[in-house]
């Protein structure tokens, strides 16, 4: 038996059908959304949203399985994904063909479905958030889109989540609070003020999705009793009758119960998800508002640790049966189909006091058992974090699935703090998604994860007097091309130049696109469960959350280091080669005897970053710097309209995004050639870092960290054999510690695979099945992966301890 025990014979049933199941097209929740958006064409757009919901949730196929404890299901049938027509049809009808034949991430779908899809594809055009987002993007913003140096798709395909509603609330106080109150709101609203005539649509659509949430609920409730009827097992049936009385009750009425606390709480996850087309919907602190319930049943006798255990596993299939279909483009940032549904663990209360509780220890075990992509662990370290959990957490890290990540208290509280956040919330922030971090149930939408700016390719241009090089466009005035340069002050002045131009863009891409959603998709469920959007009348688009921060990521940090580093040292100190020469070594993709002498120069003969020398690293933190100067500037669409913030910070969350955008960018003057992967997150340059993973810990803590919040993400790779042993496995312990409590260091995960493991799957993937790996901010299974990210993953840097 493993170190966390081992699923339940019908757990371990449960998860073997789910891994067997083939991801389909889910066509129901798109014939039902036409079937609404046709009826209620005259409504406000906040009534039609909720309408839509109604709709669905009334006429949605729903099934109870054989193994479950808990009901609810997204689609079809599990790990199918549904299409959302009201965000985008163009990408879903030009691919249909395509899903079966992708190189990762393959769906399969049938002709009939195809042809409904072909069928209502007409009626959505011009009329989507696809369509709406980008028609509002200026001409001049556009290009950067169009040439993928600005990427956005995500928002404007998919909408906004990246958020975790109030489920403390919804759990103690259920639907049945939200409804009365919402009642109260809108009974008091005076019509002569026109504001109150919008509000009034809000509340409306509110009352709406509550019932429609309820009746929901109490399909199942019926299902379960009638499958109970008919059930021939004693135990079955009695489960049966149980999961239709606690159906019938919750989420409307409060839960009193751990059973009902989980299936109350993954009806409303699940109703989120089927609202939106959103990802990164996630938890929140789960072991804080269910460890009540927990120790209740716990002291009663209601419960046992084995009992809670097998709940918390089924609830993680139930959450890996959650799926997403992408567009090919956009699937190749976010490769694997993850949906980032994040839970945390740990931290300090809002009195500043350790928060472990016998909940957290049994959603470690329960994550390890199950050992899946979903959900993403997250552990929130502070100081005072005992041994005992460190250890526990760090044998979660040597199953090797990529679990947990570890965010710190120590660096993300007074960052908060320092922007506004009250500090009692500030000590109840949860990870959101991958590595960004908000407060759950007061946070407005995409507290990371806006539009994605490509950095070298930004410096290529920068260098090229503001002209493309790819594509010959003139994107904006420059201060000369490098060729004609003769001092690196001219090489930072024109990054400066260039940078300050492309975050402005970044900018107005992000509103335009915000603009949009806020016009064609309110989600009125995900509102409600978020303060105050009740108290404000105002949903979550229009500024009802209580904060509403947000950041862009910025892709290849490494790469744009060492590029500056290489150029100042190796054209402009050393004077190995001319400005000229370097440049067309770049244009030629370093081929020839003279490129590939230069490139050599660039990777071997200058300083790289992750290796803890302040040559570069804080030359990293000056260029870094000058992109956060500027973002500080702006403004989101909220600013102003209720939240506090309402303002941007920056993130390096990129997801995969540094493989496609490494494949659209030449070469660049740390010597990476044209189309190769960009380095991911913080993380240095793969096989760049070659003093070990302290060197890596001491440059990237040089970041401006407290200015990043969006996100600082590493990622760090060691083998199997590297934490065999107990004195290893201590090491990581204090070397984590050390990152945290010394340096400061905002965030480290670790993937435990070897090279070897990773090549021999990619030659017979038949064998690892199982094989899950930490692509960037999540997991996903290693077989589902694009090659190219395969390799990404496979060449990245081996630490020893």
């Amino acid at each position: 038996m493993s170190y966390f025990g081992e699923l339940t014979v019908r757990m371990h049933d449960f998860r073997e059908e789910l891994l067997n199941a083939k991801p389909m097209v889910c066509v129901e929740r798109a014939k039902y959304t036409t079937e609404s958006y046709r009826e209620h064409a005259d409504k406000p757009m906040v009534l039609r949203r909720a309408l839509c919901l109604e709709n669905i949730l009334q006429n949605m196929s729903i099934f109870i399985e054989n193994d479950t404890m808990i009901a609810g299901n997204q689609a079809s049938s599990n790990r199918s994904a549904p299409i959302y027509p009201e965000y985008a049809m163009d990408w879903v009808i030009n691919e249909l063909d395509e899903f079966e034949k992708r190189d990762g991430d393959v769906f399969y779908i049938t002709e009939e479905s195809k042809d409904e899809l072909r069928k209502i594809a007409p009626f959505w055009q011009h009329k989507t958030l696809s369509d709406r987002g980008l028609a509002g993007i200026p001409a001049e913003s556009r290009v950067f889109y169009d040439l993928g140096i600005i990427k956005a798709e995500g928002n404007i395909t998919s909408g906004d989540a990246h958020i975790a509603v109030n489920y403390e609330t919804v759990l103690k106080l259920g639907l049945i609070n939200y409804k009365e109150r919402t009642e109260k709101k809108l009974k008091e609203l005076d019509f002569t003020d026109y504001k109150n005539l919008k509000k009034s649509y809000f509340y409306r659509s509110i009352l709406i999705v509550l019932d429609a949430v309820v009746a929901f609920a109490r399909r199942y409730a019926d299902l379960a009793l009638c499958l109970a009827e008919k059930e021939s097992n004693d135990s079955r049936k009695t489960e049966l009758l149980e999961m239709s009385r606690i159906l019938n009750k919750v989420p409307y009425y409060p839960a009193e119960t751990f059973h009902e606390a989980v299936q109350s709480m993954w009806m409303i996850h699940l109703v989120l998800q089927i609202e939106s087309n959103g990802h990164s919907l996630s938890y929140g602190r789960m072991d804080q508002y269910l460890d009540p319930f927990y120790e209740k049943d716990l002291k009663l006798g209601e419960i046992t640790e084995d009992g809670a255990c097998e709940i918390l596993t089924n609830l993680w299939l139930k959450t890996f049966t959650i799926n997403k279909i992408r567009s090919w483009s956009h699937t190749r940032f976010s490769a694997g189909s993850p949906l980032y549904q994040n839970v945390t663990v740990g931290g300090q209360t809002a009195h500043k006091k350790d928060a472990v509780n016998p909940l957290s220890y049994l959603i470690l075990k329960s994550v390890a058992q199950t050992k899946l992509p979903q959900p993403n662990l997250t552990v929130r370290y502070h100081k005072g974090l005992s041994d005992a959990f460190m250890k526990e957490c760090i044998e979660v890290v040597r199953l090797g699935f990529g679990m947990p990540a570890f965010n710190n208290d120590e660096v993300i509280i007074p960052s908060f703090i320092e922007k506004g956040v009250s500090e009692e919330d500030a000590y109840n922030y949860s990870a959101i998604g991958c590595v960004e971090v908000a407060v759950p149930g007061k946070w407005g939408y995409r507290c990371t994860g806006m539009s994605f700016l490509n950095f070298p390719k930004s410096l290529l241009i920068a260098l090229n007097d503001g002209v493309d090089p790819e594509s010959g466009t003139k994107l904006c005035e420059g201060v000369g091309h490098f060729k004609y340069m003769t001092s690196f002050n001219e090489v930072m002045k024109a990054w400066d130049k260039i940078i300050r131009e492309f975050t402005r863009h970044c900018v107005i891409i992000d509103s335009s696109v915000d603009m949009a959603i806020e016009e064609v998709t309110a989600d009125v469920l995900c509102s409600a469960l978020t303060d105050d959007c009740i108290e404000r009348g105002l949903n979550l688009k229009e500024g009802g959350a209580v904060y509403d921060f947000i950041s862009d990521l910025q892709v290849g940090i490494a790469n744009l280091g060492d590029s500056l580093a290489a150029i100042k040292k190796c054209v402009f100190e050393e004077k190995k080669f001319t400005p000229e020469q370097l440049w067309n070594a770049l244009a030629n993709n370093f081929e020839g005897e003279d490129g590939k002498k230069i490139q050599n120069i660039l990777i071997n003969g200058a300083p790289k970053y992750g290796n803890d020398d302040d040559y570069i690293d804080l030359l990293l933190k000056d260029a870094y710097n000058i992109y956060i100067d500027e973002i500080k500037k702006y403004k989101n669409t909220r600013y102003g309209r209720g939240p506090i913030g309402g303002v941007y910070y920056a993130g390096t969350s990129s997801i995969s995004a540094n493989v496609p955008q490494g494949a659209g960018t030449l070469a660049t003057p740390d010597g990476r050639k044209a189309g190769e992967p960009l380095a991911e997150g913080c993380s240095p340059s793969h096989g760049m870092d070659k003093n070990g993973p302290t060197s890596v810990f001491k440059s990237v803590s040089k970041l401006p960290t407290h200015d990043i919040t969006g996100g600082v993400l590493l990622n760090q790779k060691v083998t199997p054999q590297m934490l065999s042993k107990k004195e290893d496995r201590l090491k990581l312990v204090s070397l984590i510690r050390t990152f945290f409590n010394r340096l400061e260091g905002f965030h480290v995960q670790y993937n435990v695979v070897s090279r070897e493991t990773l090549l021999d799957a990619q030659k017979n993937p038949e064998e690892y099945r199982d094989l899950i790996v930490r692509v960037a901010g999540y997991s996903a299974f290693f077989n589902v992966l694009t090659k190219q990210t395969q390799d990404d993953i496979i060449d990245r840097t081996e630490q020893g301890l």
